[in-house]
């Protein structure tokens, strides 16, 4: 039932894969700014609802649920300081075909062009390159709807704490806008190696992910070859022509990343340039790239420890390879934004696209979890992984930085949720 407030009332909401409902049984869509702050200030708890990716309860609440895809885009480009200006609720797929058309461009896209900006930030989800900040790095300013329904209007550089805002995982408030740096655009040219050899790719790790602007390798963990090297190269500034990478040949037609399944949804490949708005992404933003029937977890690692944390998901194949649809490698450069995995430290991303068997995946997450503790693992906060805040806090050095600021912003705990008193707010 949809009514003139913009409220729907749902006895079975989920996420994006199926896999948790949601505790609320009421989701709001706000056409407006000030209609989300009177809804805001007139609730007791609520929590913002992105594109429903998040494969945990990061976004659930017992109270409110809110949705800003009612909001118009907005899409405003700032060419004189080469920043655009969007609504949280834009998606990523939206705002880089208009960006393209006017001539600029983001650093970086996530797998997924239907991901919501807003959450994809609040999250610190990534894309992909050595020299590439995960998305939030992009954030120059943002607006926040607080606790009490007021705007605060944060700016990087300016505003105190900015660097605590920009991750923030929901708890400060919803975000109504962001504020993106940009870039002229550019062409990237997508290769794909198949059968690569795991003895050359570690050898040459640096080599490997240095060879594009941005390069995945996806694998299950078992053999002594890598299934396949994606190689988005800017081809303004990269050479994207190759006849081998590191043992692998060149993939004869389109490939997706999962063995067996099309590649008619995934993003141009065989060489050939295009906008980066068409490249940067793996599934392209016409297409619904599975049916959702996934799991995700994924965990990043202080780029010094990478060949290491590698060698220890070979030799936990036994137990992961059989519950996996495929895995992917990944590289993120340092940020400075408290509650990003990629804080202070260059990383790579261990990523892990699991079958729909949620008990089997919960339990193996503590025994690689126990794998990678030696290397400072720090998991994706919207994808499912084990700890909880006594094992999160030492990973990050502004931890208690950034709880105290929600203290601050949200002393009433308006914005909590089990997720975050779990894995946040918990001793």
């Amino acid at each position: 039932m949809v009514s003139g407030a913009g409220t729907e009332l749902h006895t079975e909401e989920f996420n994006w894969a199926g896999n948790l409902r949601y505790a609320a049984a009421e989701v709001r869509k706000p056409a407006t700014v000030p209609a989300l702050q009177d809804l805001v200030a007139g609730a007791s708890r609520l929590r913002a609802l992105g594109s429903r990716h998040s494969f945990n309860r990061i976004a659930d609440t017992d109270g409110v649920l809110v949705s800003l895809e009612h909001l118009a885009p907005a899409i405003d480009v700032d060419a004189a300081n080469m920043t655009v200006t969007v609504s949280g609720g834009t998606r990523y797929g939206t705002l880089a075909a208009e960006l393209q058309r006017q001539g600029y461009a983001l650093h970086n896209l996530a797998s997924l062009p239907h991901i919501s900006v807003a959450g994809a930030v609040a999250t610190a989800t990534h894309g992909s390159g050595d020299r590439n900040g995960n998305l939030a790095t992009a954030v120059a300013g943002l607006e926040l709807v607080t606790a009490d329904g007021g705007i605060l209007a944060a700016r990087r550089g300016e505003t105190p704490d900015f660097d605590g805002m920009v991750v923030s995982l929901g708890a400060l408030g919803v975000v109504s806008s962001l504020t993106l740096d940009i870039e002229p655009a550019f062409p990237v040219a997508q290769t794909v190696f198949e059968d690569l050899s795991w003895e050359q790719v570690l050898e040459n790790f640096d080599g490997v992910t240095s060879s594009a602007y941005s390069v995945s390798l996806f694998t299950d963990w078992s053999g002594d070859r890598v299934g396949q090297a994606w190689l988005k190269a800017r081809t303004d500034a990269e050479a994207a022509e190759r006849t081998s990478f590191f043992g692998g040949i060149p993939a004869t037609d389109a490939r997706h990343p999962i063995p067996g399944v099309s590649g008619s949804t995934c993003t141009q490949q065989l060489g050939v340039p295009g906008p980066w708005s068409d490249r940067l992404a793996h599934f392209r933003m016409e297409f619904t790239p599975s049916k959702g029937d996934e799991l995700q977890s994924e965990y990043l690692v202080p780029r010094e420890h990478a060949v290491d944390a590698i060698q220890a998901m070979r030799r936990l194949s036994p137990l992961v390879t059989p519950l996996l649809l495929v895995s992917e490698i990944r590289t993120m450069a340092a940020d400075s934004l408290w509650l990003s995995p990629n804080y202070g430290t260059d990383s790579i991303g261990l990523h892990l696209t699991w079958r729909q068997d949620q008990p089997a995946v919960e339990a193996a997450l503590p025994v690689i979890e126990a794998e990678l503790a030696p290397f400072g693992a720090r998991p994706h906060w919207g994808k499912l992984f084990d700890g909880g805040a006594a094992r999160l806090a030492p990973l990050y050095p502004r931890f208690a930085d950034f709880k105290a600021l929600a203290g601050r912003l949200d002393p009433e705990g308006k914005f909590r949720n089990g997720f975050l008193d779990t894995k946040v707010f918990g001793s």
